[in-house]
């Protein structure tokens, strides 16, 4: 990853995202998920995307994303079973609650509804409050950085089981 990001169309990328990115593509291979290598189109998510999903399985379950974006970088990860997961949460920092309990990827109810469910809504409780998420746009943390890296990888450690030897 790191000697794809010395060419020369990611010279827009500032150098702490870049150490981000570097940082967490081998945090998160040891925990069995990799992106290959590949930085590629962003569509409409940002300039270019990273996406890293499980290795040695068919079924390549995608567990994060990294937006690159003219304007920086978002972290973005995939999450199912929240409540499980509540007490974590509910006692994480700040910055790790934030895209489960803030406004952002709230559901409004749009035209993927049939009969009240729709498939793309994430329900879940945290403090005792009902939320309810598009999982669209949900679970991003804007301007990751390095020292953050620790809980970001707790969190995904945490919903997603690693096994010894490093395979999730």
């Amino acid at each position: 990853m790191k000697q794809q990001l010395l060419d020369p169309r990611y010279d827009f990328v500032r150098d702490g995202d870049k150490a981000f990115i570097i940082a967490f593509d081998e945090a998160i291979r040891e925990i069995g998920y990799e992106s290959g290598g590949s930085i590629g189109n962003g569509y409409c998510w940002g300039r270019y995307m990273i996406i890293y999903a499980k290795t040695g399985v068919k079924d390549k379950k995608v567990a994060a994303r990294i937006y690159i974006r003219d304007n920086g970088i978002v972290l973005r990860l995939f999450f199912s079973n929240i409540d499980k997961h509540r007490a974590y949460i509910e006692n994480a920092p700040e910055f790790i609650r934030l895209p489960f309990i803030g406004e952002h990827g709230d559901c409004h109810h749009c035209h993927n509804e049939k009969e009240g469910f729709c498939k793309f809504r994430k329900t879940f409780t945290i403090h005792n409050r009902l939320i309810e998420k598009c999982n669209g746009v949900v679970f991003e943390f804007e301007k990751p950085d390095t020292d953050k890296l620790p809980d970001y990888m707790a969190l995904l450690k945490e919903f997603y089981t690693v096994r010894k030897g490093g395979k999730g």
